[in-house]
């Protein structure tokens, strides 16, 4: 796998993107994730989007981070929301998600950042065990979906104190 850094406007991230909101409806019933996210906020050195390709070039998981302060959703100084973690299915259960997921960490920390933060939800139950397993716990909600009951947030410290 090669790992790499885009834009999140880039093609691929678009097409990775429009797959996961699919997967997200399919789900949910509800056209997908409807977060607002903008190509400027996963520019470094505020936030990174990565996405890993196979041996022919094909983008097959993606997943991001963006940077977050204290606002009226939530959030608290220092964190980075990770945002768009996807690998398509027949790449399931090979470790891409928790590759990304460690480059994303490691990249937030060397930006400063403090506490890493997710939001995903009840019916995503692996992505529920991804986040366990890396070392993330509830914590008090935040975004777009606070409110509602299918909403589970997690974080993570990023540094020790």
């Amino acid at each position: 796998m090669n790992i790499r850094r885009v834009p999140f406007d880039h093609p691929d991230a678009v097409k990775l993107n429009d797959e996961v909101q699919a997967e997200y409806d399919v789900r949910y019933g509800d056209g997908g994730d409807a977060t607002e996210l903008a190509a400027s906020d996963f520019a470094p050195p505020n936030g990174l989007y990565l996405i890993a390709y196979d041996e022919n070039d094909v983008p097959v998981a993606s997943g991001g981070w963006r940077s977050q302060d204290a606002n009226g959703e939530g959030n608290a100084d220092g964190d980075a929301e990770l945002k768009r973690m996807f690998v398509i299915e027949q790449m399931r259960g090979r470790g891409l998600a928790r590759r990304i997921l460690a480059a994303l960490e490691e990249d937030a920390r060397a930006a400063g950042r403090t506490r890493m933060v997710l939001e995903t939800g009840t019916r995503q139950p692996e992505a529920v065990a991804l986040y366990t397993s890396s070392g993330y716990t509830p914590c008090e909600k935040f975004g777009y979906y606070r409110f509602h009951e299918e909403s589970l947030c997690y974080a993570k410290p990023l540094r020790t104190p």
